[in-house]
């Protein structure tokens, strides 16, 4: 196998003059050629699914989104470049290699909604990747590229949530990152109706939870949120036609998928591979196989999905084999883990980072979230009874109630894929024949360089409240920020 460029060109591109020549901007112009309804068809025929994670088809929400467009505003566009998910930097390695392919899907995807505003959403952290953009959106504009649409870069604040597309939307709306339930086609980013806390009107909680039923009406118009990767392949799609994109790919996963590989691989990094190749191959291909002398015993897809055990390495990486062997594609973000590793304490570790970024709006997801990370905890550090598993049981099966997104149901599902998988592992724990085991860091990637990836080691020091201080308040993020963020907090244009 080798791997492939249709999303990430082989080498970075420097200019709009140089993506031009390299046949960027044909899908733009065929765009502007054919309907908007002729445009979503054939995104839609292409069978392009997102790829921040959930794998929803792209088309029919576009199509979603504009038969949902309000009377009086116009649409808005978010690129979700919020990038966060532990182990994956897929979106910030597009981004330096290709800015102007995102714009150009950005720009067609406007079109196709009927939107006049475009928000390119990323970290305070991605210094390089919003610089990039910037002069990248300059060049568009100066082209020509971008006329009657407004193009902006937001750099939001680090907290996982935040690449949360309903969170995201509240940041932007000047608010901190606490998910709402109110789906994006039925109110957007522009205020129309005012939040309130009053009981009769509203819930008080943070996120702005009283335009959340679904025929609660409103004149604000929708928002569509897509991710980094999703637009990047919309280009070829309408340049090259829904039946090129499928030449690769699966039927139900068509085209390409750029993975990250990081762990106990020879080597860290980020390529492009067709949807269905084997997870052994994506590992050798791009992480160089097994460390010398070890043997791979399970990945971790991020911490949004199950363990997938050594013996379902031969999977083809696609959304529909991933799901059917219990576990899932995610935003194909792949930490390996070998026979020199500890999978309590991996999973400790990725259950702490859940917990702590939990912001509280539902009590279980935050304080049976953090209660499951010292359960585990306790387990490697051989220090656990066994009551105290039959506790984590438990606790995994509440941590869900009332949850509005899906950090609660990640923290179910990959604590519950240990005890279910490697149920040996954590009895070898309990019953003292396995050692207590140094702890492990599951964070954000800052960066992979020379085929070694960084991870965001300052994450152990952040509290449940989100704080760094060195005690905790006892408060959850959202009693503690409440409601509203200074325009500083969001913006740094």
């Amino acid at each position: 196998m080798t791997l492939v460029h249709r999303v990430l060109h082989p080498t970075s591109i420097g200019s709009l003059d140089e993506y031009a020549a390299a046949h960027g901007g044909r899908g733009l112009e065929a765009a502007r050629r054919l309907s908007a309804d002729e445009v979503i068809s054939e995104v839609d025929a292409s069978g392009l699914r997102g790829r921040g994670g959930a794998g929803f088809p792209t088309g029919r929400k576009w199509r979603t989104v504009r038969d949902n467009r309000a009377e009086f505003e116009r649409t808005s566009v978010v690129v979700n470049a919020a990038e966060g998910e532990p182990g994956t930097f897929k979106d910030r390695t597009i981004l330096r290699n290709n800015p102007y392919r995102v714009l150009e899907g950005a720009l067609i995807a406007a079109r196709a909604v009927d939107a006049d505003q475009i928000i390119l959403a990323t970290k305070q952290a991605f210094t390089v990747e919003a610089d990039r953009l910037r002069a990248a959106i300059d060049e568009i504009a100066r082209a020509g590229w971008s006329e009657g649409i407004d193009i902006e870069v937001i750099r939001g604040p680090h907290e996982y949530l935040y690449g949360e597309e309903t969170a995201l939307l509240e940041t932007i709306d000047g608010r901190y990152p606490f998910p709402r339930i109110a789906p994006p086609y039925r109110r957007g980013i522009r205020e129309v109706v005012e939040s309130s806390a009053d009981v009769n009107t509203g819930s008080g909680l943070p996120a702005h939870v009283e335009m959340a039923g679904p025929s609660h009406e409103t004149d604000a118009p929708p928002t569509l949120v897509d991710n980094v990767e999703t637009l990047a392949n919309v280009p070829q799609i309408v340049a090259r036609g829904a039946a090129w994109f499928r030449t690769v790919g699966t039927a139900e996963s068509p085209g390409t998928i750029v993975c990250t590989v990081i762990g106990a691989t020879r080597r860290h990094g980020v390529g492009e591979v067709a949807m269905g190749t084997p997870l052994r191959e994506v590992i050798d291909e791009i992480g160089g196989g097994a460390r010398p002398g070890r043997r791979i015993r399970a990945v971790l897809p991020g911490v949004s999905n199950a363990f997938i055990p050594a013996s379902a390495l031969d999977t083809p990486a696609s959304y529909e084999a991933l799901a059917a062997i219990g576990s899932g594609l995610g935003s194909a973000g792949f930490l390996v883990l070998d026979d020199a590793d500890d999978l309590v304490a991996a999973t400790a570790a990725a259950s702490r980072f859940l917990a702590v970024e939990s912001c509280g709006q539902c009590s279980p997801c935050k304080l049976d979230g953090l209660r499951i990370a010292d359960l585990l905890d306790d387990v490697r550090r051989s220090d656990a009874r066994s009551d105290e598993v039959d506790e984590l049981r438990a606790r995994i099966a509440t941590v869900t109630d009332g949850a509005r997104c899906s950090l609660a149901t990640q923290q179910q599902t990959v604590v519950a894929s240990l005890l279910d998988r490697f149920p040996d592992d954590v009895d070898a724990h309990v019953n003292g024949n396995t050692p207590a085991s140094r702890p492990i860091v599951v964070a954000e990637l800052l960066g992979i360089e020379n085929g070694v990836a960084s991870v965001d080691e300052h994450h152990l020091a952040k509290q449940p409240d989100w704080t760094y201080n060195t005690t905790d308040s006892g408060k959850t993020p959202a009693e503690r920020l409440g409601e509203h963020r200074e325009p500083e907090e969001l913006d740094d244009n």
